[in-house]
């Protein structure tokens, strides 16, 4: 072991509560969208993207900065993703109009590296008979945090204001930064390379001209010019970014270790998790708030959304932080799948039952089971079937495809929403329902590809797994 218990536990505390920050700021401002809409006077299509310019932002920082990590150290680099959530969580607060506020989420979706270099630490700190369980309570510390977002907005927006929602994580992630400078040692190996700034520009454009057609497709048409020359050139750019990958030395995402049938299943399971999660975070509080008169909703206030979004909460909480002792009986497989299942009925549930509170957030705590399983189990299966040397850079992109998963589940239902518009400017029932049995359906896919997910064989040591195809070509 590196490190005594004492400074084992202050190192994990450390990068728990680093985590779970960031993660809080995924869906902190979810439940106050609706306010901000007003106070800052804008679309409901215009301040959706404070949620994915942050997803966006995040999707390209991971991998960036989880390469920095591995080449100049994951503590160095984990400052500095921790910097930028602190800067942008200034620029938010401060934000006189809706463009500022979407900079500042830019800037605070520059800590999505925080994920996988925590997850490199506690393989660097720990033994690896400890590993899986502590990514496991990583895990469901992520998951929670997102879920905690929504319930703590609504008390902070209604006794205070939603330019707290990025104070409070300003002064938080300030002591996070003292702690981790004082207890997180620094990385005890580094690997050679370069950082492939191409690739990093050739991910965040064919990014854009994915996700900003699907965002105003309902404005100018499906098949308006704009739509489709942006979904073709995106198309056209991801096949650029993926050739540049799989020809580069030192890959931002190393399409190599996608050949592994562990993790290229699990991580198209990230995929479709990230584009169910992220957009449940978004949208339903916005269902739970809309006026009763609008024929739907429940005319909820932001807190009281918040708490009709607990059973999720606790859900992951408890789902996550059972996966790694229960992982010897019921393995990872086999809680993914569980977790997978448990979001289709989830989806089933709020597209058909969302006429009473009760309803929605009963199919919220099941949302909230299958979000804790499938966090903790992927996470956990990305880090058994690869090198101890790419941990860090695997995590990172299973987190990161999570994201980009988010990015377009959020625009797409966020079209969807403002496809079905009342004359009173809500989103009519039909809307909401429509996006849930897309998300429906997306879970279902999700249930059949975590059916495919190799079982892992018996190692000797299951931290340290062996992939005799690829290390020919390994270049690090």
């Amino acid at each position: 072991m590196r490190t005594s218990t004492s400074s084992a536990r202050l190192i994990l505390l450390v990068l728990a509560t680093a985590a779970a920050s960031f993660s809080m700021l995924q869906s902190l401002v979810s439940p106050a969208l609706p306010v901000i809409q007003r106070d800052l006077h804008t679309s409901q299509g215009t301040v959706t993207w404070t949620l994915t310019a942050w997803l966006l932002s995040a999707s390209v920082a991971t991998p960036l900065l989880g390469r920095i990590g591995d080449l100049a150290g994951k503590k160095r680099t984990l400052m500095i993703a921790l910097a930028a959530v602190a800067a942008g969580s200034l620029i938010a607060a401060l934000a006189p109009n809706i463009a500022v506020l979407i900079v500042g989420r830019v800037v605070q979706g520059l800590g999505g590296a925080i994920f996988p270099l925590s997850f490199g630490i506690v393989r660097d700190e720990f033994p690896s008979e400890r590993v899986p369980s502590l990514v496991g309570i990583l895990s469901a510390v992520i998951a929670a945090g997102g879920g905690l977002g929504i319930v703590l907005a609504g008390p902070v927006v209604q006794n205070l204001d939603w330019r707290w929602l990025f104070w409070i994580p300003l002064l938080v992630i300030g002591l996070v930064m003292l702690a981790a400078h004082r207890f997180v040692p620094e990385s005890p190996s580094r690997h050679p390379g370069r950082v492939d700034w191409i690739a990093a520009l050739a991910l965040s454009s064919w990014l854009v001209a994915l996700l900003l057609p699907l965002s105003k497709a309902t404005v100018w048409g499906w098949t308006s010019g704009w739509t489709v020359g942006l979904l073709a050139l995106a198309v056209v750019l991801f096949a650029g970014w993926v050739a540049i990958e799989l020809r580069s030395g030192n890959p931002l995402i190393d399409m190599r270790m996608m050949r592994l049938p562990a993790v290229w299943t699990t991580n198209l399971v990230a995929l479709l998790f990230g584009a169910g999660m992220f957009a449940v975070y978004a949208f339903l509080p916005q269902f739970m708030q809309v006026p009763t008169a609008a024929g739907y909703g429940f005319g909820a206030t932001v807190t009281r959304a918040g708490l009709l979004m607990l059973p999720m909460l606790v859900g992951m909480a408890v789902a996550g932080s059972l996966s790694g002792p229960i992982a010897p009986r019921f393995d990872v497989k086999a809680q993914l799948i569980l977790g997978s299942v448990f979001s289709l009925i989830s989806c089933v549930a709020l597209a058909t039952l969302h006429s009473q509170p009760w309803q929605v957030a009963a199919a919220g705590g099941v949302a909230g089971l299958g979000i804790g399983l499938a966090y903790a189990s992927m996470t956990s299966l990305i880090v058994q079937n690869v090198q101890r040397h790419q941990t860090g850079a695997a995590s990172g992109m299973n987190a990161n495809i999570r994201t980009i998963g988010g990015s377009i589940g959020t625009a797409v239902v966020s079209s969807i929403l403002t496809a079905h518009v009342q004359a009173n400017g809500l989103p009519s029932e039909s809307g909401f329902t429509d996006a849930f049995i897309v998300l429906a359906a997306v879970a279902a896919v999700a249930v059949v590809l975590a059916l495919l997910v190799p079982t892992a064989r018996r190692r000797r040591s299951s931290m340290e797994p062996v992939v005799p195809a690829l290390q020919p070509v390994e270049t690090h």
